[in-house]
């Protein structure tokens, strides 16, 4: 006997909640890379619904901004500007669809093959802090070498965002637990307008309805090669998503619609969010929480969530809004965000008990470790590997050249 469908009501609430859980993470994104925030929501609700399309509407996933992106956009915007990064980005969906070819071939045993946890630890360690120096002076209020917002003011309001952000994320529950970087915009938001440092008039000038301004991007070889590589930790992750929201409603989304049709509509949707100038877009941990507290594993939620989010992109006044958040605010997040996702990259090493006493694996990741932050890079002419993307292929390279350990 079928259970009773849900009141159409009910499912959009369902999807509006989604979105509540997703949003910080999502605009947080644009927010510190200088991307327009209206285009991350656009390119969140676009990405979605491609990634539906692609999976027949089966997997309950809502895609939103990725954070691994977030450092490497920051360096090549300094070093190739904004219209080569927005190229670059739509073009690091190449190692999507290469990952879902190889999946589709091999099957996923040959991912783990390729990208075992000693690959993948290090370089998430390396997109974490390869850029710690950004977070620091955001906190502090400078923009290169202009002290913006007065030194202590801006450590105060970072160290007051950044404590709601961890307050929020050890000691509440329920939904709350979920959205601790939303927590810790607000309260520094607030802090900030009481101390007299917000500046409204952007938001005076937006209009209510608005059409979010595109980018325009071009095709840069050394800013493609660059970015391409910095796929390898978001791909990973999405197979973790996969994977943890199979779990949670206890279907084996590898098999059916499969990995290589899920691997497939997230790289379709970084590829189309990337031409239209939205960060890259990933599988949401957030939301797989969501999904498992609140029990509704009905894909249709996303699809609300996805298309709640395209509206909101249209409303000028709250993307506008959305900008008046003061610097320091983000920094103080970044401290965590940062230091956050280099804590995952080693807890990738634990988790798998990789051997560091082994003399290969430490030769692995130190090397991986070390040119990666230290920004090392190879320049052939026009080609050139350079920081996250040098490590990246490094990483690759060794695991698969370096003979095995004696001992092991």
């Amino acid at each position: 006997m079928n259970a009773t469908p849900d009141p159409v009501w009910r499912t959009a609430l369902s999807g509006a909640q989604i979105l509540f859980v997703a949003f910080g993470a999502t605009v947080l994104v644009p927010l510190l890379t200088g991307l327009n925030p209206s285009l991350a929501l656009l390119g969140a609700g676009v990405g979605t619904l491609i990634f539906q399309i692609c999976t027949r509407r089966q997997v309950p996933i809502y895609l939103g901004s990725s954070f691994a992106f977030i450092a490497p956009i920051i360096y090549s915007v300094q070093t190739w500007g904004m219209p080569a990064t927005l190229g670059a980005l739509a073009s690091a969906s190449l190692f999507y669809y290469v990952a879902a070819a190889l999946v589709k071939w091999r099957g996923v045993g040959f991912i783990h093959h390729l990208l075992p946890p000693v690959v993948i630890g290090p370089v998430v360690m390396v997109i974490g802090l390869g850029l710690a120096q950004v977070a620091v002076s955001m906190a502090t209020g400078k923009a290169g070498e202009q002290q913006v917002v007065p030194y202590d003011t801006a450590i105060a309001v970072a160290a007051i965002s950044l404590l709601a952000t961890m307050l929020t994320a050890i000691r509440a529950r329920g939904l709350l637990k979920l959205v601790p970087i939303l927590v810790g915009v607000v309260v520094g938001y607030v802090v900030s307008l009481l101390l007299g440092i917000v500046d409204f008039s952007k938001l005076h000038d937006a209009a209510w309805i608005a059409l979010p301004a595109f980018g325009t991007p071009e095709f840069n070889l050394a800013a493609i090669l660059f970015m391409i590589p910095v796929a390898i930790a978001p791909i990973v992750e999405h197979v973790g998503g996969v994977l943890a929201i199979g779990s949670v409603s206890g279907k084996d989304y590898t098999q059916n619609p499969g990995l290589h049709r899920t691997l497939l509509g997230d790289g379709l949707a970084v590829n189309v969010v990337g031409l239209f100038g939205g960060p890259p877009v990933t599988t949401y941990g957030e939301v797989t929480g969501a999904v498992m507290l609140t029990r509704n594993y009905n894909p249709v939620v996303m699809t609300w969530a996805a298309c709640l989010a395209i509206l909101m992109a249209f409303v000028g006044k709250f993307g506008a809004l959305l900008q008046t958040i003061p610097m320091p605010v983000m920094g103080g997040i970044m401290v965590l965000l940062f230091g956050s996702i280099a804590g995952i990259g080693l807890k990738t090493l634990m988790d798998a008990r990789v051997n560091l006493a082994s003399a290969r694996n430490l030769c692995i990741v130190s090397v991986t470790l070390v040119t990666g932050i230290g920004g090392l890079g190879i320049h052939i002419g026009s080609f050139s590997l350079q920081g996250i993307s040098l490590c990246g292929v490094l990483a690759v390279v060794l695991n698969l050249v370096l003979p095995a350990d004696a001992k092991e």
